[in-house]
């Protein structure tokens, strides 16, 4: 047999470069989102799994218009590498965005980024040698668990009740480790309609998590991609505007708020860390698409970003409704699931004799899809929970979808019933099916 004739992906060819893989890609893990793009992009399946904004709201005559004005403007620059703490139109664009979220920061203290994700990436090169803890909600947000794994970090997940992190447990967690002689690198949050759960800390919880961080002298990643996004309820202050710049490393992006195939994102820090994650987003790309900068700087410059987030805003608030609605007629009585007030998901909590990794498989079968819980965790848990997408598609395929998710759920519980002799659980009112988070606390 030639070269050439070996079969591909025999285990003599696997084996031949399994002694070549660094150690710490025996640690990596797939994204669940991402394992599953391939078959949520099929036009029968009907996608609650991956969080995608709706672009088709995006006006096809604006797109053109604004390309067609970098075309003619900035080609030469439009196609050339660029600065890589990103070009100055954009920073001032981010500045607008923060400060409509009540942000002051200066243009020097932002990094423009190939995504959040990119940020996410950045802080862990920055901070994480193989070992060190990180600790995160439980759950967490999916794409972050690949992250921390690739970089071998040992990941404690603090739970979460409707008001978010727990700072009780928080705290009891932070006692531990430090009597472990073990110091957190960082605290990962997404406290604002946080993904998966669909969750708000709140200000309370934001003031005392702030105050540890000053005191214990840790810094805080905040996620914050979703906080423009809020049907309902009064705006809370972000971690950042609470700490002053000295221990939040700040992550924005324009995903959810103008596109993700922008792949543009930011992070806002300390000088410090500024300057380690414009050396290490040197290392991974050298900068950030120009293409897509300039995009953003005419757009910001040529239309009414704000008037598009509102529009945004009405048409994810009747989406999360329908869902909720859709949720309360098909879903068993002993399921329960968050109502966020903003973002794009809510978590759900069937029984636990429901394992929602292996309800996937025969959900797919009807055509639709979901995130099982376990991939928001890095221990094994949330094996009866699942995430659910309410942003990405129509009124009646949210309906629809909910329908075939609730008619696989459904056989699952009479099966369990059939073997266990027990009758389903009668439905209770409206008002306390829709539970949130177990809660520990006041504060």
């Amino acid at each position: 047999m030639t070269i050439d004739e070996t079969p591909k992906g025999s285990a003599h060819e696997i084996e031949r470069y399994s002694g070549l893989f660094a150690r710490r890609s025996q640690g990596m893990r797939s994204s669940a989102m991402r394992d599953m793009m391939a078959i949520t992009a099929r036009p029968e399946v009907i996608s609650l799994a991956t969080g995608l904004p709706d672009t088709t709201t995006f006006p096809a005559e604006d797109f053109a218009a604004l390309m067609t004005r970098v075309a003619v403007d900035s080609t030469a620059t439009a196609l050339q590498y660029g600065p890589t703490e990103g070009q100055d139109d954009v920073r001032r664009a981010i500045v607008q965005v923060m400060a409509a979220e009540g942000m002051a920061v200066e243009e020097e203290d932002l990094i423009v980024t190939t995504g959040g994700q990119q940020v996410i990436d950045l802080v862990c090169r920055t901070f994480v040698d193989p070992g060190d803890v990180v600790v995160a909600e439980g759950p967490t947000y999916p794409g972050a668990v690949p992250c921390f794994s690739s970089f071998q970090a040992d990941v404690v997940q603090v739970e979460m009740d409707d008001d978010g992190m727990s700072i009780d447990v928080l705290a009891e967690t932070l006692e531990r480790l430090r009597a472990e002689n073990r110091r957190p690198k960082f605290i990962y949050t997404i406290p604002s309609f946080q993904n998966p759960a669909g969750v708000t800390m709140s200000l309370e919880r934001r003031r005392a998590l702030v105050r540890i961080a000053h005191e214990q002298e840790l810094v805080i990643l905040e996620d914050n991609p979703y906080g423009l996004l809020r049907y309902e309820g009064d705006p809370l202050p972000t971690l950042r505007s609470l700490d002053g710049g000295r221990y939040v490393v700040y992550l924005g992006t324009f995903s959810k708020i103008l596109s993700a195939g922008l792949r543009l994102g930011w992070a806002a820090a300390p000088r410090p860390i500024l300057e380690k994650l414009n050396l290490g987003k040197q290392a991974a790309d050298l900068c950030s698409s120009a293409l897509t900068q300039h995009f953003v700087a005419a757009y910001f410059d040529q239309r009414d970003w704000r008037a598009y987030l509102d529009k945004l805003r009405a048409l994810y608030r009747r989406r999360r409704d329908v869902m909720l609605e859709a949720l309360e007629e098909h879903l068993p009585a002993e399921a329960t699931w968050t109502r966020p007030r903003g973002g794009l998901f809510i978590w759900a909590k069937l029984p636990d004799y429901i394992d929602t990794t292996d309800l996937l498989a025969r959900a797919l079968r009807e055509n639709v899809a979901f995130v099982p819980g376990r991939a928001a965790y890095l221990d094994g848990r949330g094996g009866s929970e699942m995430r659910l997408n309410f942003s990405g598609v129509s009124d009646d395929d949210i309906r629809e979808g909910v329908r075939r998710i609730g008619k696989v759920v459904s056989e699952q519980v009479a099966l369990y019933g059939t073997l266990t002799g027990l009758k389903p659980a009668a439905r209770p009112a409206p008002e306390a099916q829709v539970l949130p988070l177990r809660r520990r606390e006041a504060s």
